[in-house]
């Protein structure tokens, strides 16, 4: 059987895109080590990847490549969900004029809950923390604007209160003083344009949970076989891809 499998993984299969209409993607990345990444854009109505790279990170040249690839290759994207990162906004916004970009809400979310903590130590911190909390139950434009409403209040209650700098006199230099309570709002208030596209389009999925639960089954089946060389690890992933499309 081992030689069976040898002989599989010295080879990977042709990969095919499937163009398509109306595409809404999630693009994501996942690590398998500090120089293995890999790079999805994945159909979320087909539950069809569309196209992938593996390579030793997120940049911006190679996501612009993929992008321009998939247009040449006949595949109508009309929205993408991604966590943020800065690499494939860029991407999106230079090669994809016009696509959608849904930012994904339970990033932020997340990504705030780490900052604020579950305890925060001041008002401002627990009020922002409750906002946050409920962000991916929003359901339909009523509810949008109840919470846009809480957000700006909240903003308006501890604007000085985010504002407040110290000073060091060893380095001479002002900081923030309540920078995880600024930085969670920053990027909430950064990210709003694009958090809310879902609401107005239901085909737009408004996370990118589908990936990282793909990703989390993948790296589940990969971590049976943890005696792979590193070219076998490559394209054990690629046979990976191609029977999950099969699938379809």
């Amino acid at each position: 059987m081992r030689s069976y499998f040898d002989l599989c993984l010295e080879h990977y299969p042709k990969w095919q895109v499937f163009p398509s209409a109306r595409v809404n993607l999630l693009i994501d990345g996942t690590y398998f080590s500090k120089k293995r990444c890999l790079v999805l854009y994945r159909d979320d109505q087909l539950k069809f990847t569309q196209l992938y790279r593996l390579t030793d990170g997120e940049w911006e040249e190679e996501i612009k490549e993929d992008l321009h690839n998939l247009l040449e290759l006949g595949v109508k994207i009309e929205s993408v969900t991604c966590d943020g990162n800065r690499a494939i906004l860029n991407s999106v916004r230079k090669i994809c004029k016009g696509v959608i970009i849904q930012r994904c809400v339970v990033h932020i979310q997340r990504m705030c809950k780490i900052w604020l903590t579950q305890s925060p130590q001041s008002d401002a911190g627990m009020d922002l923390l409750k906002i946050t909390r409920v962000l991916h139950d929003i359901r339909d434009r009523d509810q949008w604007g109840y919470w846009i409403v809480s957000l700006i209040h909240w903003h308006e209650t501890y604007q000085n209160f985010i504002n407040e700098k110290s000073y060091n006199p060893l380095t001479g230099r002002f900081w923030y003083t309540h920078k995880m309570v600024r930085r969670s709002f920053i990027t909430i208030k950064r990210a709003l344009p694009d958090m809310f596209h879902y609401l107005d389009n239901s085909s737009i999925p408004k996370s990118t949970n589908g990936l990282e639960s793909f990703f989390g089954h993948l790296k589940d089946n990969l971590s049976i076989h943890r005696g792979l060389s590193g070219k076998h690890k490559m394209n054990f992933i690629k046979w990976y891809l191609a029977f999950k499309n099969k699938v379809v």
